[in-house]
Formats: structure tokens, sequence, C-alpha cells
């Protein structure tokens, strides 16, 4: 039975006439208002946006293979031949003792490096009598090494227990004191920071960046009038996160969380400037969602070349500001479009760092409160931030971490 793509792969082949000249066939789209250009030496390629953007084996390369294999009869009719093709697929070798390495030891480098990382935390001198509080490093380290182990809060303690008996922390908190440091919004930026701090280390082989953004559900919904529908309509809240990813070893080196209808075009700049900060930028690829003429010229400003999708409806450019590198980058995309789509397909890598911490750390929040959950979000990346870090040292070699060289 064929699928929806191959049925109208084939009414364009009965309806259209399809032509070839020099290897590259010549394809009317379906609704005839075009055409667009099959290449199936090597790897099939088309110059649809099906095909371009998502890979996909489109209707017109379809088309072409059923006119290829088809045999027209007197009658008129055509006897269509399916075939498969079968392709080796590309393997890449896994350094199997380096990884069983990482794997084995990276719960206790995963302690040594955090409590490194904490060490240059200052606690803010204590206001008024009281008890003495938790030094602010100790109660970060917890709170971080909490929401790898991926255990409630009690069920954490041993692993707190055990923390402390190797000097990581200076005292054990109760439970409900890592909660209460999730809710102090002076935590988010020093969470923030670190996170900055701890893709560091990978400075000298990252300079290829993809931006996308993500959510992590929440224990709460929301609910809202549908006019169109004439009902009312309950839905799961989120936090919505976006970062900025390195593309080869997927460490996140900026991060921002906004609301979660926040416009991703206009965090692109910041998350950029962080990244440039830090970082040689070269290349940053992104979705049509940070498509903008703003966001093409900063790229270009800090040395680097954008690969953003277009739009259906985008053209060539006009005068406004930035054009300039609106404009080149719309002449990359028609004059050499394969290479700009297998830059722009690097991209796909910000993906694989979400799924990476979802798998991981979980796709969902425990905290209640917005700071909290804020909170917990930024801790889940730095965990990730430093296990793709200690995987990096056994893979590329590296002999020791010292943050404060960095």
């Amino acid at each position: 039975m064929m699928t929806t793509r191959e049925q109208r792969a084939f009414d364009i082949a009965n309806r259209f006439p399809i032509t070839a000249k020099n290897g590259t066939w010549t394809v009317p789209s379906q609704t005839g208002a075009g055409k667009y250009a099959v290449m199936l030496k090597g790897t099939p390629r088309c110059t649809c946006p099906d095909h371009e953007l998502h890979g996909h084996e489109c209707k017109h390369i379809l088309a072409v293979r059923y006119v290829i294999q088809g045999e027209v009869h007197a009658d008129g009719t055509t006897t269509v031949t399916e075939t498969f093709e079968v392709t080796k697929q590309t393997t890449y070798p896994q350094e199997w003792p380096a990884y069983n390495l990482a794997q084995t030891t990276e719960k206790d480098r995963f302690q040594i490096l955090l409590a490194d990382l904490c060490s240059g935390i200052i606690t803010p001198p204590r206001i008024g009598r009281g008890r003495p509080t938790l030094p602010l490093s100790d109660a970060i380290f917890s709170a971080v090494f909490k929401v790898y182990s991926t255990f409630s809060g009690r069920r954490f303690m041993s692993d707190l227990r055990e923390a402390q008996e190797r000097g990581y922390i200076a005292a054990v908190p109760h439970f409900n004191s890592i909660f209460n440091y999730l809710e102090n919004p002076t935590v988010r930026p020093i969470l923030a920071n670190m996170i900055e701090t701890s893709a560091l280390p990978l400075k000298a082989v990252e300079h290829d960046f993809a931006v996308d953004s993500s959510g992590f559900g929440v224990s709460r919904f929301f609910r809202w009038y549908d006019h169109k529908y004439g009902q009312e309509k309950v839905k799961r809240d989120w936090v919505k996160v976006h970062v900025m990813c390195g593309v080869k070893t997927n460490v996140v080196t900026a991060v921002e969380i906004k609301g979660r209808d926040a416009n991703d075009a206009s965090l692109l700049p910041p998350l950029l400037n962080t990244t440039n900060n830090r970082f040689n930028v070269r290349e940053v690829s992104a979705d049509k969602g940070y498509l903008s003429y703003k966001n093409a010229r900063l790229v270009s400003e800090v040395g680097a070349v954008p690969f953003i999708a277009f739009k259906n409806n985008s053209g060539p450019g006009d005068n406004r500001k930035g054009s300039d590198a609106w404009r080149d980058m719309w002449h990359y995309f028609n004059l050499r479009r394969d290479e700009f789509v297998a830059h722009y397909h690097k991209r796909s890598n910000v993906e694989s760092t979400f799924s990476m911490m979802k798998r991981k750390f979980g796709d969902s929040l425990r905290s209640r409160t917005d700071v909290a959950m804020v909170n917990e979000a930024l801790c889940k990346i730095l965990c990730h931030n430093l296990v793709v870090l200690i995987h990096e040292i056994h893979d590329l070699g590296i002999k020791e971490v010292q943050w404060t060289n960095l």
C-alpha cells in the first residue's frame, strides 16, 4: 500500500512531463506552479524545501524513480516496479576504554569538579542574630548534586553524607534547606556563571554553535478560553529554556530562561554575546524561529557566518539595517545550497543536547515556585555540562581542569 507521499509522487509522474538533462531531472510541483531539480547520482537530492530543510526523500525524487522504473503499455497504462535501495550505514569508531572509564568514574569525578567549581563562591555576611547560615558553596553543591542524582530530597541524603565524608562540603544540610536555597533568586546568576565556566575547558575544540529552545514540564496547569471552539482548555505548564551549545561536544555555552511565550529571535543576541565573550565563534546555525535582519547582522559582526533557515516568504532583502549580512546569507543559500544546508543541519546537535539532559536528568521539574523552577532547570544544564566535560576529559586526554586558570 502506497504512502501519501508515494501517491503524490505517482500523481506527478502521470500528470506532468518530467525531463532529464546532464543527469538533472526537472520535476514540476504538484500544483504546477513551479519546478524543482532532482539529482539521483550518489545521494539523491532535490531543491524543494521538504528535502533541503528536513532531508526527506521527497515526492519529486520518488516521481523521478517512477518515471525511470515505469513501463508504459499500449493502452496508456503504466506498471510501476517498486524497488528498495540498501545503503551502507556510516559508523563511527567508539573508544570503548575511554568510554568505559568515563562511565565507571563519572559520579566520583562529578563531585570533584563540582566541589572545585563551588569553592570560589563567597557566602554573603549574615545580618542580624540567629543560627549560622549554611555556606553558599555547600548549598549550591548540595542542590546541583541532588539534581544529578535524580533522587528525592530524603533519599538523596545518603549521597550527601558520603560527600561530606570525602570533604566536598563542610556540613550536611537538612533536605528542606536544599529546597529553600533553590527558591533564592540570588542563586540564579551564580548558576548561570557556573554553566558558562564549566564549558570553558572545551574552548579549544568548539567553534561552531547552534541555538534552540525546549520546555521542561512542571506540576501545574494553566487554563484559557478557546474562542474558536467555544470551550475552556487546560494544558500543563512548562519552563522554556533557550541555549546555545557547541556542535562537537554538545556543551552548553550560554542559557536564557524567559516566559513560555518568549520570542525565540529576541534571545539569540544575549546567547551569542555570552558565547562570543568566551569562545571563538565561527558559525551559528538556527531554525527559522531565529530569522531576522538583526540576528544575521549580529552574527556577522562577531566574525561568524550565520546559517539560519529562511521562511517561504523570505526574499533577498531591502535597505533596512543589517541587510548586507542578510543578503550575503540569502545568496549563499541560493547559489551554494548544498553547502549551506550541510552547515545548517549542524543545528540538530542542539536538539541532541536537550535530549541528552532530559534522558539523564528528567524532562520535568519538581519545584513548585517560579524561582525554584528556573534554578532547578539551570542545575540540570550545569549537570549536563559537567558530564560532557568528564567524557571529553577521557576522549580528548585532558590532564587536569583548574577553574581558576580558565
